[in-house]
Protein backbone atom coordinates (compact mmCIF):
# COMPACT_ATOMS: atom_id res chain seq x y z
CA UNK A 1 0.00 0.00 0.00
CA UNK A 2 1.32 3.43 -0.88
CA UNK A 3 1.89 6.22 1.62
CA UNK A 4 0.20 8.76 -0.64
CA UNK A 5 -1.68 11.52 1.17
CA UNK A 6 -3.89 14.06 -0.48
CA UNK A 7 -3.14 17.74 0.00
CA UNK A 8 -6.01 19.60 1.65
CA UNK A 9 -5.86 23.37 1.75
CA UNK A 10 -9.14 25.18 2.53
CA UNK A 11 -9.70 27.85 -0.09
CA UNK A 12 -6.78 26.44 -2.07
CA UNK A 13 -6.15 26.12 -5.76
CA UNK A 14 -5.54 22.65 -7.20
CA UNK A 15 -4.41 21.18 -10.52
CA UNK A 16 -6.11 17.87 -11.38
CA UNK A 17 -5.62 15.08 -13.87
CA UNK A 18 -8.61 12.77 -14.26
CA UNK A 19 -8.35 9.77 -16.59
CA UNK A 20 -10.86 7.42 -18.19
CA UNK A 21 -10.80 3.71 -17.37
CA UNK A 22 -8.16 1.94 -19.42
CA UNK A 23 -7.43 5.31 -21.07
CA UNK A 24 -10.17 4.62 -23.61
CA UNK A 25 -11.26 7.60 -25.68
CA UNK A 26 -14.60 8.38 -24.04
CA UNK A 27 -14.48 12.09 -24.87
CA UNK A 28 -14.37 11.58 -28.62
CA UNK A 29 -18.13 11.22 -28.19
CA UNK A 30 -20.02 14.53 -28.02
CA UNK A 31 -22.52 13.03 -25.55
CA UNK A 32 -19.74 12.28 -23.05
CA UNK A 33 -18.42 15.84 -23.37
CA UNK A 34 -21.94 17.19 -22.78
CA UNK A 35 -22.46 14.92 -19.75
CA UNK A 36 -19.18 16.10 -18.25
CA UNK A 37 -19.95 19.78 -18.88
CA UNK A 38 -23.39 19.38 -17.27
CA UNK A 39 -21.99 17.43 -14.30
CA UNK A 40 -19.42 20.15 -13.63
CA UNK A 41 -22.07 22.89 -13.86
CA UNK A 42 -24.38 21.04 -11.46
CA UNK A 43 -21.54 20.47 -9.02
CA UNK A 44 -20.49 24.13 -9.19
CA UNK A 45 -24.09 25.17 -8.44
CA UNK A 46 -24.44 22.77 -5.51
CA UNK A 47 -20.88 22.93 -4.14
CA UNK A 48 -19.22 26.05 -5.59
CA UNK A 49 -15.70 26.23 -6.95
CA UNK A 50 -14.07 28.30 -9.66
CA UNK A 51 -12.93 26.45 -12.76
CA UNK A 52 -9.75 28.39 -13.60
CA UNK A 53 -8.58 26.39 -16.63
CA UNK A 54 -9.44 23.11 -18.36
CA UNK A 55 -8.46 20.97 -21.33
CA UNK A 56 -10.51 17.93 -22.24
CA UNK A 57 -8.61 15.35 -24.27
CA UNK A 58 -10.01 12.07 -25.66
CA UNK A 59 -9.05 9.98 -22.61
CA UNK A 60 -8.29 12.44 -19.81
CA UNK A 61 -8.68 15.97 -18.63
CA UNK A 62 -6.57 18.52 -16.83
CA UNK A 63 -8.02 21.41 -14.89
CA UNK A 64 -7.41 23.88 -12.10
CA UNK A 65 -10.02 24.62 -9.44
CA UNK A 66 -10.10 27.34 -6.81
CA UNK A 67 -12.09 26.22 -3.78
CA UNK A 68 -14.09 28.55 -1.53
CA UNK A 69 -12.54 29.77 1.72
CA UNK A 70 -12.81 27.17 4.51
CA UNK A 71 -13.54 24.40 1.98
CA UNK A 72 -11.04 21.71 1.00
CA UNK A 73 -13.38 18.94 -0.20
CA UNK A 74 -12.45 18.45 -3.83
CA UNK A 75 -12.58 14.64 -3.50
CA UNK A 76 -16.34 14.55 -2.94
CA UNK A 77 -16.84 16.99 -5.81
CA UNK A 78 -14.90 14.72 -8.19
CA UNK A 79 -16.77 11.68 -6.93
CA UNK A 80 -20.14 13.28 -7.69
CA UNK A 81 -19.01 14.59 -11.09
CA UNK A 82 -17.69 11.18 -12.13
CA UNK A 83 -20.82 9.45 -10.81
CA UNK A 84 -23.15 11.80 -12.74
CA UNK A 85 -21.22 11.31 -15.98
CA UNK A 86 -21.17 7.53 -15.51
CA UNK A 87 -24.91 7.30 -14.81
CA UNK A 88 -25.81 9.37 -17.85
CA UNK A 89 -23.34 7.56 -20.08
CA UNK A 90 -24.54 4.09 -19.05
CA UNK A 91 -28.22 5.11 -19.26
CA UNK A 92 -27.62 6.31 -22.82
CA UNK A 93 -26.16 2.90 -23.73
CA UNK A 94 -22.53 4.03 -23.78
CA UNK A 95 -19.73 1.49 -23.86
CA UNK A 96 -17.30 0.88 -21.02
CA UNK A 97 -13.67 -0.13 -20.84
CA UNK A 98 -12.87 -3.60 -19.58
CA UNK A 99 -12.42 -3.67 -15.81
CA UNK A 100 -10.93 -6.16 -13.40
CA UNK A 101 -12.97 -8.85 -11.68
CA UNK A 102 -12.41 -7.06 -8.37
CA UNK A 103 -13.78 -3.77 -9.71
CA UNK A 104 -16.75 -5.64 -11.16
CA UNK A 105 -17.43 -7.35 -7.82
CA UNK A 106 -17.38 -3.90 -6.15
CA UNK A 107 -20.04 -2.80 -8.66
CA UNK A 108 -17.71 -0.26 -10.22
CA UNK A 109 -18.05 0.72 -13.85
CA UNK A 110 -15.48 0.95 -16.61
CA UNK A 111 -15.83 4.67 -17.32
CA UNK A 112 -13.20 6.33 -15.10
CA UNK A 113 -9.97 5.34 -13.44
CA UNK A 114 -10.78 4.92 -9.78
CA UNK A 115 -8.67 7.80 -8.54
CA UNK A 116 -7.39 11.11 -9.82
CA UNK A 117 -4.17 13.04 -9.39
CA UNK A 118 -4.03 16.43 -7.71
CA UNK A 119 -1.37 19.02 -7.04
CA UNK A 120 -1.81 22.00 -4.72
CA UNK A 121 -0.90 25.12 -6.66
CA UNK A 122 1.66 26.85 -4.47
CA UNK A 123 1.86 30.35 -5.92
CA UNK A 124 1.22 32.45 -9.03
CA UNK A 125 4.29 31.10 -10.84
CA UNK A 126 3.12 27.53 -10.20
CA UNK A 127 -0.37 28.42 -11.42
CA UNK A 128 0.99 29.95 -14.64
CA UNK A 129 3.11 26.86 -15.29
CA UNK A 130 0.08 24.58 -14.83
CA UNK A 131 -2.26 26.76 -16.91
CA UNK A 132 0.33 26.69 -19.70
CA UNK A 133 0.60 22.90 -19.34
CA UNK A 134 -3.18 22.55 -19.59
CA UNK A 135 -3.47 24.67 -22.71
CA UNK A 136 -0.46 23.11 -24.43
CA UNK A 137 -1.48 19.52 -23.62
CA UNK A 138 -3.49 18.90 -26.84
CA UNK A 139 -0.40 19.96 -28.83
CA UNK A 140 1.86 17.76 -26.71
CA UNK A 141 -0.38 14.77 -27.43
CA UNK A 142 -0.31 15.48 -31.18
CA UNK A 143 -4.02 16.29 -31.44
CA UNK A 144 -3.40 19.73 -32.97
CA UNK A 145 -0.39 21.82 -34.00
CA UNK A 146 -1.43 24.91 -32.02
CA UNK A 147 -3.34 25.52 -28.79
CA UNK A 148 -5.88 27.75 -30.55
CA UNK A 149 -6.92 24.82 -32.76
CA UNK A 150 -8.21 22.76 -29.81
CA UNK A 151 -11.80 23.72 -29.01
CA UNK A 152 -12.15 21.60 -25.87
CA UNK A 153 -10.17 23.86 -23.56
CA UNK A 154 -10.35 27.19 -21.79
CA UNK A 155 -7.60 28.58 -24.02
CA UNK A 156 -10.00 30.79 -26.02
CA UNK A 157 -11.48 32.27 -22.83
CA UNK A 158 -7.96 33.09 -21.64
CA UNK A 159 -7.24 34.75 -25.01
CA UNK A 160 -10.48 36.76 -24.79
CA UNK A 161 -9.54 37.90 -21.27
CA UNK A 162 -6.12 39.04 -22.54
CA UNK A 163 -3.87 36.51 -20.80
CA UNK A 164 -2.72 34.86 -24.04
CA UNK A 165 -2.26 35.99 -27.61
CA UNK A 166 -4.22 33.91 -30.12
CA UNK A 167 -0.91 32.78 -31.65
CA UNK A 168 0.66 31.64 -28.33
CA UNK A 169 3.29 29.00 -29.23
CA UNK A 170 1.58 28.81 -32.62
CA UNK A 171 3.01 26.74 -35.41
CA UNK A 172 0.24 26.78 -38.00
CA UNK A 173 2.80 26.08 -40.71
CA UNK A 174 2.38 22.40 -39.88
CA UNK A 175 5.80 21.83 -38.34
CA UNK A 176 6.13 20.30 -34.90
CA UNK A 177 7.24 22.44 -31.99
CA UNK A 178 9.15 20.67 -29.25
CA UNK A 179 7.52 20.64 -25.83
CA UNK A 180 8.50 23.98 -24.29
CA UNK A 181 10.02 24.50 -20.88
CA UNK A 182 7.01 26.01 -19.13
CA UNK A 183 9.17 27.43 -16.37
CA UNK A 184 10.46 29.86 -18.99
CA UNK A 185 7.09 30.85 -20.51
CA UNK A 186 4.73 33.45 -19.08
CA UNK A 187 0.98 33.24 -19.66
CA UNK A 188 1.21 36.03 -22.22
CA UNK A 189 3.91 34.05 -24.02
CA UNK A 190 6.37 36.94 -23.76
Amino acid sequence: MSNYRRQFDPGGMFFFTVVTAGRWCLFLDERARLYLRNAIRIEQAEHPFDLIAIALLPNHLHCIWKLPEADSDYSSRWSRIKRRVTKQWIAAGGDEAAISKTRHERRERGVWQKRFWEHRVRDEEDMIRHVNHIHYNPVKHGLVHCAHAWVHSSFHRWVKEGYYRQDWLCDCGGGRVGVPDFAQISVAGE
